[in-house]
């Protein structure tokens, strides 16, 4: 039974009148802002893909606009993170209960079998660690025929091949985050994970996901549009040139089922 009948379109047009209202986020947090203004069109995708599972967990779901807005579409609603954000606005607004949850050395605080979808969004580029276990991890906490939703940085967006040209690199600034910076140390092991650790090109989510044994996996290339109203809306223009080329795209998506 669908969680909303809602097109992609219709869960976007949804979420803008919550955002407008307030009843979102607080639209005075400018960090939250630019979450919802970068990321909405790729939380509408996988609200979409979602529909039609009542109970999710997002893995990694800092700020929980994703969260939010599927609770606000009737779902049911579960956060783990590295980071106790159980006291942040959005995860307050709308009753996300949130565990602390290092997924690359424990396991998830859940039942085998537990949810009907499992979302990971741009998390897996800070682990440190190989990304087997994890997603192993993700699959286990499904029920089978559930959804897994990843989505990374593409390695070879547009962006990077320009910085690339240029002589700089893709990740951040190397003297702050990776010259001098501390690792958290966990259970006898190093993380590093207030940086970019591994982006990924499309084959590396695919085979990712194929050796964790999902099915009907799917990876694409996902729009880098931001969400933008007047004359702002001009610069969309250089974003949708780019975006005609999809691997020049900045974030690739994988959707499977266990």
């Amino acid at each position: 039974m669908a969680i909303h009948d809602l097109t992609k379109s219709g869960i976007k047009e949804f979420a803008v009148r919550k955002r407008n209202a307030g009843e979102f986020y607080d639209r005075g947090d400018e960090l939250l802002e630019g979450y919802f203004r970068s990321g909405i069109d790729r939380f509408c995708e996988i609200a979409f893909a979602f529909r039609n599972c009542p109970r999710v967990l997002d893995v990694g779901s800092g700020g929980g606009l994703l969260l939010g807005l599927l609770r606000m579409l009737g779902h049911d609603v579960y956060a783990v993170d590295l980071i106790d954000r159980s006291t942040q606005s959005v995860h307050v607004r709308h009753r996300i209960p949130l565990q602390v949850c290092n997924i690359e050395a424990d396991a998830l605080p859940f039942e085998s079998e537990w949810f009907d979808a499992v979302s990971c969004c741009q998390t897996l580029e800070h682990f440190t660690h190989s990304h087997l276990g994890p997603v192993l991890e993700m699959k286990r906490v499904l029920k089978t025929g559930g959804i897994l939703e990843i989505d990374v940085p593409n390695v070879a967006a547009f962006r990077n091949r320009v910085r690339m040209l240029r002589g700089k690199h893709i990740t951040w600034d190397y003297r702050l985050h990776y010259l001098h910076t501390d690792p958290i140390v966990y259970k006898g092991r190093e993380y590093y994970p207030d940086r970019h650790n591994r982006e990924f090109t499309k084959s590396e989510l695919e085979l990712l996901l194929s050796e964790a044994g999902l099915k009907d996996i799917e990876v694409r290339f996902l729009k880098s549009r931001r969400y933008r109203t007047g004359l702002e809306r001009i610069r969309d223009l250089g974003t949708s040139l780019k975006d005609s080329v999809p691997s020049l795209r900045k974030a690739l998506i994988g959707i499977s089922r266990k």
